[in-house]
């Protein structure tokens, strides 16, 4: 099942009080960069985060999934309507993931 287009919506709302925040469509499913790193994607229609160390001490709640088949787990973020949350989680992911790695 693709992600619509109005959770993307939603999304890019609760994250609003973040600077440069963009996407990318990648197959009916939609990643989030924050700051040009990847930090999160929308799969069916829920927000799943990249998975670090620590990242459970930060969290209200901390559920693992697989956003598809064969994939690493991601975690389901919780409380969207707290931008200030989704804020930290963000800025504390940024600081722990490496910037994607240039093409030749």
């Amino acid at each position: 099942m693709s992600s619509s287009k109005e959770y993307l919506n939603f999304i890019l709302d609760c994250l609003s009080n973040l600077d440069n925040i963009t996407y990318k469509s990648m197959m009916g499913e939609y990643l989030i960069y924050y700051e040009g790193k990847n930090i999160a994607g929308i799969y069916d229609n829920r927000l799943l985060l990249k998975n670090t160390d620590n990242l459970s001490s930060i969290m209200d709640e901390f559920i693992l999934e697989k956003p598809y088949p064969n994939a690493k787990d991601m975690v389901v973020a919780d409380n969207l309507e707290d931008s200030e949350y989704l804020a930290n989680i963000f800025n504390f992911l940024y600081d722990r993931l490496p910037f994607p790695k240039k093409k030749k």
